[in-house]
């Protein structure tokens, strides 16, 4: 997994796995076009870096792909 520095929340797309930096994400997925759930896969710990590190939690993106199982 590569992990990519952004400076807003990133939001991860349940159905597609498609992510997306954005302070709200859209009702509909840019990639996929369709209507998904989708979970705040930004770092708020220190562990990956803090919030203001523009990092991605890499636990909980894993964690959200287990749940698209």
């Amino acid at each position: 997994m590569n992990v990519r520095r952004y400076k807003m929340t990133v939001w991860k797309w349940n159905k597609c796995g498609n992510t997306i930096p954005a302070e709200s994400p859209p009702d509909i997925c840019p990639s996929c076009k369709e209507k998904c759930e989708y979970v705040d896969v930004t770092c708020y710990i220190p562990g990956c870096g803090g919030p203001e590190s523009g990092n991605i939690n890499p636990q909980v993106f894993e964690e959200s792909e287990d749940l698209d199982k």
